[in-house]
């Protein structure tokens, strides 16, 4: 009996070893950088907050260019890391790719979606946020023009053009938006410069409130913004702290939700693939209200806001997605 007690105690204790070694979490950014206090930096914060609560490292990297998401990821899964998150739609063919050779290794990736059994793809309605922070734009505009400056031109960053759009003429049915996109390649995310002239070309036509959905380049937005005593929104993360009393809202993503479920889930051997879709009724993208912009919210855009959200998830407002069509009606 003794011995059958210790032998049972030995297989738990192995079982248990086993589990743990299960979870060796690994996280591979977009380019742009791990602290562009907007999209890889909420992916971070994520991974963060998982360590902050179990005691369990992970392990990151840092891509600079559009080729090395592959190389990171094959690496992380060889050497045993599991789950492995890749936090860009740059990364589709590599996780692809690399999810097929390691069928055992749980794969995430953020912003695309990948078809594999141990692949879970988290995909946002960006444009029911963008909708919500275009109402806001619409309803702060003094001068009935806004703008809307991009990182990369793919569709992804159209659909939150399309839906900043569609909450715009919401509030203000005449309003004019001006929109530039900051390059074709992985280098727009990474483009601060560049960013504070478009949006400083767009100020020079009209524009009070430009919306920014272009990584760290956004930063460049949000300052010329500052600078010239206009609005700006901020996206991905909460940017409201950024400048106090300039950012209007942030178009808040919750990537690090994406990161920190993928983690929590392999922990607690419920991780699961396929598509998630997250938008307002999720909880996953939303309007930032908090101590740095509250005074620039008045209780008629806090209403609308609210009323928004509200006729979304009831469905009687349907935020159009640009990437079905490649289109976005005016």
């Amino acid at each position: 009996m003794k011995k059958s007690l210790l032998t049972l105690l030995a297989m738990a204790a192995m079982s248990t070893t086993a589990l743990a070694a299960d979870v060796k979490p690994a996280l591979v950014y977009g380019t742009g950088g791990k602290f562009d206090k907007s999209f890889n930096e909420a992916a971070y914060n994520g991974a963060e907050k998982f360590k902050a609560e179990t005691g369990i490292a992970y392990r990151d990297f840092e891509p600079t260019g559009d080729t090395q998401g592959e190389q990171a990821i094959r690496n992380f899964a060889s050497r045993g890391f599991n789950p492995v998150v890749a936090v860009s739609f740059a990364w589709t063919s590599a996780v692809e790719k690399v999810a097929a050779e390691f069928p055992d290794t749980k794969f995430v990736i953020v912003d695309s979606v990948v078809e594999k059994p141990n692949v879970r793809s988290v995909v946002y309605k960006e444009e029911e946020g963008s909708y919500l922070v275009g109402i806001l734009a619409g309803m702060a505009s003094k001068t009935g023009k806004v703008g809307f400056v991009g990182g990369m031109d793919i569709p992804l960053i159209r659909k939150f053009e399309c839906g900043y759009e569609q909450g715009a003429r919401a509030a203000k049915a005449d309003i004019q938006v001006f929109q530039n996109m900051t390059g074709t390649t992985g280098a727009a995310w990474n483009d601060p410069v560049r960013g504070g002239e478009l949006t400083k070309n767009q100020i020079d036509q009209g524009a009070d409130v430009i919306y920014a959905a272009a990584g760290a380049t956004g930063l460049g937005v949000l300052q010329t913004a500052a600078d010239n005593k206009k609005l700006s929104i901020g996206v991905d993360s909460n940017q409201n702290h950024l400048h106090p009393g300039s950012v209007l809202t942030s178009m808040v993503k919750r990537v690090d939700l994406a990161v920190y479920n993928a983690y929590t889930d392999t922990k607690n051997d419920k991780f699961t693939g396929g598509v998630q879709a997250l938008g307002v009724k999720e909880d996953g993208v939303g309007a930032a209200i908090d101590d740095n912009n509250k005074s620039l919210i008045t209780p008629e855009m806090q209403a609308a806001v609210d009323k928004a959200k509200a006729d979304i998830i009831a469905g009687t407002v349907k935020v159009h997605d640009y990437t079905t069509d490649n289109a976005c009606p005016k």
